[in-house]
């Protein structure tokens, strides 16, 4: 097996895990555990391009500072991301975020084809709609929408789209981006050491510990998918991309005993579907593509 492939894997495993890490942690309070996530991460990176000494990669940006403006944008939706997420495991809907990352493929496809003119052939168009019919059918039997899983996949979409056109590679560009909430996480976790609130070193050592290890539990397995993306294919790392939700409804059921009723059951079922669908229907255009030329 290609070792990208197994850089992949290892990269989408520890995503698939990640709920476990999080309910750990999860008596501090959310916008605390991403205020640790943002400013470890930081260091984490800056320290990576500090011993590769690769500052001379941020010259894009030094030379036009225009070109900051993606990354201000991109910075934002991942801390949306990010607070979201963890907000969402620790309150108990690891199902419901799992689904965000199962949608987010489709929702990625439909942004570009309203922002980027992208064209989708009829069976694509299929899948799109079988989607939103199984998102309309959960927000039915939910009683309301299923606005993590929207938000998830919605701030994530936006951020892989605004990424397209963005002019660093991930390890500088992910720098950028905590570099740019990295003062108002620090502030954040300064006041609330000020206010006597903060869990940083207030707390059991295991739990002190696995703070200052966000940085390394973000930044491992994203440096892995960097390097997995530029061994593979894009489709072989598109149909990898489901362990990690796989994973996570997989904890969210079994490890966790979340509601998963017959109502959900029928509505992940269609947006499954629309993911089959949607894979198969790319498998075979590559196909009849390379079977033309």
């Amino acid at each position: 097996m290609k070792k990208g492939v197994w850089y992949a894997i290892g990269a989408y495993g520890l995503w698939g895990v990640f709920p476990i890490y999080w309910k750990t942690i999860q008596d501090i309070p959310a916008l605390e555990i991403i205020s640790h996530r943002v400013v470890w991460s930081f260091i984490f990176v800056l320290g990576l391009v500090a011993i590769k000494k690769d500052w001379r990669e941020f010259n894009p940006i030094a030379n036009n500072k225009k070109q900051l403006l993606p990354y201000l944008a991109t910075a934002i939706l991942l801390g949306v991301n990010w607070l979201t997420y963890v907000w969402g495991v620790n309150a108990g809907y690891i199902i419901e975020t799992s689904l965000g990352y199962f949608i987010n493929p489709l929702v990625s496809v439909l942004l570009g084809v309203i922002f980027l003119r992208e064209k989708l052939r009829p069976w694509q168009w299929i899948s799109v709609a079988l989607a939103f019919l199984g998102v309309l059918y959960l927000a039915l039997s939910y009683g309301r929408l299923p606005w993590i899983a929207l938000t998830l996949a919605g701030s994530f979409g936006l951020y892989g789209l605004i990424k397209k056109t963005a002019s660093l590679e991930s390890l500088h560009g992910f720098t950028l981006e905590t570099g740019v909430i990295f003062v108002p996480a620090l502030a954040y976790l300064i006041y609330l050491e000020a206010a006597g609130q903060g869990a940083f070193g207030h707390t059991t050592i295991p739990m002190t510990a696995l703070l200052a290890l966000t940085g390394i539990a973000t930044g491992v397995p994203l440096l892995w998918f960097g390097t997995a993306a530029r061994k593979i294919k894009l489709s072989t790392l598109g149909f990898l991309q489901y362990i990690a939700p796989t994973l996570q409804f997989l904890i969210g059921v079994l490890v966790y005993n979340e509601d998963f009723s017959p109502d959900r059951i029928i509505g992940f079922s269609v947006i499954w579907a629309a993911l089959l669908l949607y894979s198969l229907e790319g498998i075979f255009a590559r196909r009849k593509a390379s079977s033309v030329t």
